[in-house]
């Protein structure tokens, strides 16, 4: 895919990495306190993909829903925030639509499903696109002072 764009800092693996983790931790700190007020400690005990209806909701529904939320609003994350990245479209720079993002976050599951290498694919490509950025259209950029 060539563009027109004028010359961007793409983001690289580990920035992205740093930033995956610092979202990782904050969303950590939200749901598992309302995980364990709503199952107990036993939760963790589980080797159930999803032990309820409200485990669904905090750990594939919630996440889901802000990410995109995110990515819709500010073309980031807390994470991408302290890494000072930004997600857009790929071919014109400029914020990438609400499909695009739905389609990324659900990449995300195929970039993890062979052993992570869709991430781990950031490192090597040209663009620093993972396997969830080229099916959604996007890049992750350094944003503009």
């Amino acid at each position: 895919m060539t563009s027109n764009l004028p010359e961007l800092e793409y983001v690289g693996f580990l920035p992205r990495a740093w930033a995956a983790i610092i979202d990782s931790v904050l969303l950590i700190t939200v749901t598992f306190p309302i995980l364990i007020s709503i199952y107990g400690w036993d939760y963790f005990k589980s080797t159930a993909l999803v032990v309820g209806w409200a485990d669904f909701i905090i750990c594939w529904i919630l996440p889901a829903f802000v990410w995109i939320f995110f990515w819709v609003k500010y073309q980031a994350t807390p994470g991408k925030f302290v890494i000072n990245a930004k997600i857009v479209d790929a071919r014109t720079g400029k914020p990438g639509s609400t499909g695009q993002y739905i389609v990324r976050y659900l990449g995300y599951y195929i970039s993890l499903i062979f052993l992570g290498i869709g991430y781990f694919w950031v490192a090597f490509d040209n663009r620093r696109q993972g396997w969830h950025d080229r099916i959604a259209g996007t890049i992750v950029i350094r944003k503009a002072d």
